[in-house]
């Protein structure tokens, strides 16, 4: 049935959760269509975009073998279903196969291999891993030549397995490919769809490990949900750019298509950051049938400035998420593409998935869409700070964001990082400040987290964000709160334009200014940059901006003094100045009531 409402959702939940999600854990959708469907194509992997006859096609039927001989594998090097594997692959058919028989083995553990080798090897140990495979040497991407040795160094010491290398690995202990393609006995999955499935990182690249605990259920679940929202079917094509570390590579774009027997279409390695093959997008969706593509804003905004030079009549959506889907940009690239757009809110927290804008409903402004079958959406009040699950608040009142359901994990490896993130009676807590409307449809206003503070007054970046967008030369823009010793923050934006475009003088400001209601949100100072700085999947990474504006604040006040001190800020947002002895206690005091932790070494 197409999903356009709530009465929709409600009227499938009325058959039943065993007759709507037949099958539990990802490996029952993969086997199911490996037996149904054991010729038709789950994975084409475009190993050169400029070269289509090295596409690599992989059916259902090959999939099922490759993803049990990864099963083989791992068991036999002691992976067990209280053990992982660690994966430190691309999106690939290789880090498919791993991520999957991983789970069948025991448990999956996919980490982003541009972290610090340091934090990767905290991930690995919080894991408690036995295996690793890990991408290989190759002239595209090689991160193997540094990260191995560093793990090495870091005293992991577990068999590491090089997939996708193209040259000699030094160190590898066998070749992923390889290994998997001896036959052997099939190994059945320990434990039912409540067994714990894999281990996604979340919080950042600092600190602690934090290890989101996924079951069978909840990734499968994810998957079904949304490939019904998404009316996806065996016909389908879905391009998916997505990394397999991230929740929407792994299950909203990719296990999804699969478990519709549809198509994933992977863009090599480098994913929507492929460069040869982004240059003819419009062509690629004509060549392979692009049905539809899963991008985030960024992405986008990309498209929107591609000329259409391809018929792309087969194209039916453009699915986005991972960060707040800004009216104007959405307007913009419906009107370039012709082809709709349509949102969705999730977190690792909920394996990917919290609402989904139907693709058979009209686009609303701001909303995230309707809530997953058979979970439930909340706004919730808060008490001293706190979200509070007793206090339900009615349609139409901002508060926080809250989701219980199959879909919610059960907390962190780590149970006491639950706190204030997984509550009481199941609900998981997003952070995210929104509303609810009579129809259902969420709509999210902001993130507890990123909003700035000036005094008391609370400041939602997106607003400006939105704003600036609006501009016909803008292309990306993104706010933040710089630290004021007066103010405590105060808002300062950074936009990346089109063609080189520079304003002039108080140009923007101006133009803001009759889009902006609230004064207090006009920025303090818009920087063009030539490239927002962006995470793997290509949102844009805010930590670098504030350390760009807090290094403003603190040069800001040392120019009134007359001081020219030298500037580190960490990944924490520590600042470390250096200044000369005699300049100490002056700088120190001026900085005193910015929120920002100072460290003031003399030289």
């Amino acid at each position: 049935m197409k999903i356009t409402s709530l009465a929709d959702l409600r009227a499938l939940e009325a058959k039943g959760f065993d007759a709507v999600y037949p099958q539990k854990s990802p490996w029952d959708i993969l086997r199911h269509h490996a037996t149904t469907r054991p010729d038709a194509i789950a994975i084409r992997y475009l190993h050169d975009a400029r070269q289509p006859d090295t596409d690599e096609t992989v059916t259902y039927a090959e999939f099922a073998e490759r993803i049990m001989g990864a099963a083989r594998v791992f068991r036999a090097h002691g992976v067990s279903p209280d053990r992982s594997v660690a994966l430190l692959t691309q999106h690939t058919p290789s880090g498919q196969a791993a991520l999957w028989g991983a789970q069948i083995a025991g448990r999956a553990c996919p980490i982003n291999p541009m972290l610090k080798p340091k934090h990767v090897a905290a991930l690995i140990r919080a894991s408690d891993a036995a295996a690793v495979v890990a991408m290989g040497c190759n002239e595209e991407l090689d991160y193997w030549s540094n990260l191995i040795p560093a793990l090495r160094r870091e005293g992991i010491d577990l068999p590491i397995f090089a997939c996708d290398a193209t040259a000699h690995s030094p160190g590898a202990d066998g070749n992923f490919e390889d290994l998997i393609a001896v036959s052997g006995d099939d190994i059945t999955p320990a434990g039912d769809e409540t067994a714990f499935a894999a281990f996604y990182h979340t919080g950042g690249t600092t600190g602690a490990p934090k290890l989101v605990r996924h079951t069978r259920l909840n990734e499968a679940h994810v998957a079904r949900s949304c490939a019904m929202m998404h009316d996806l079917g065996p016909d389908d094509v879905v391009l998916n750019g997505f990394p397999l570390f991230h929740v929407a590579g792994a299950f909203v774009f990719g296990l999804s298509t699969l478990s519709a027997g549809g198509t994933l279409i992977v863009p090599g390695r480098l994913g929507m950051r492929n460069q040869a093959f982004m240059r003819d997008v419009w062509q690629h969706v004509e060549r392979l049938g692009i049905t539809v593509i899963g991008a985030v804003p960024t992405v986008l905004a990309t498209l929107k400035g591609m000329p259409v030079n391809a018929d792309i009549s087969c194209l039916r959506a453009l699915l986005t998420g991972g960060s707040p889907l800004p009216t104007e940009l959405a307007d913009a690239v419906e009107q370039h593409s012709g082809v709709p757009v349509r949102n969705i809110l999730g977190m690792t927290e909920s394996a990917g998935a919290i609402a989904v804008e139907p693709v058979h409903a009209p686009r609303t402004p701001l909303s995230c869409g309707l809530r997953l079958p058979f979970t439930e959406v909340a706004v919730l009040g808060d008490t001293d700070g706190d979200s509070d699950a007793s206090g339900m608040l009615p349609a139409g009142t901002t508060g926080i964001v809250a989701t219980r359901g199959p879909n919610v994990a059960s907390g962190y490896s780590d149970t006491a990082q639950n706190a204030g993130t997984f509550v009481s009676d199941g609900w998981l807590v997003s952070g995210d400040l929104g509303h609810l409307d009579a129809e259902g449809r969420l709509f999210v206003t902001g993130r507890k987290k990123d909003l700035i503070i000036r005094g008391a007054h609370n400041i939602d970046p997106q607003m400006i964000e939105d704003s600036l967008l609006a501009h016909p030369m803008i292309e990306t823009a993104a706010a933040v709160g710089m630290p004021d010793a007066y103010a405590g923050e105060l808002p300062v934006a950074f936009i990346s334009t089109r063609d080189g475009w520079s304003p002039d003088g108080d140009e923007l400001f101006a133009f803001l200014k009759d889009r902006i209601e609230d004064p207090l949100a006009l920025p303090k100072r818009i920087e063009r940059i030539d490239q927002m700085p962006l995470t793997p999947i290509g949102k844009i990474f805010k930590p670098t901006l504030r350390s760009q504006a807090t290094h403003w604040a603190v040069m800001a006040v040392a120019d009134t003094l007359g001081i020219a001190p030298e500037i580190e800020i960490t990944d924490q947002q520590h600042v470390h100045i250096r200044v000369p002895e005699k300049d100490v206690r002056p700088l120190k005091d001026a900085l005193a009531g910015m929120p920002v932790a100072v460290s003031l070494h003399p030289v």
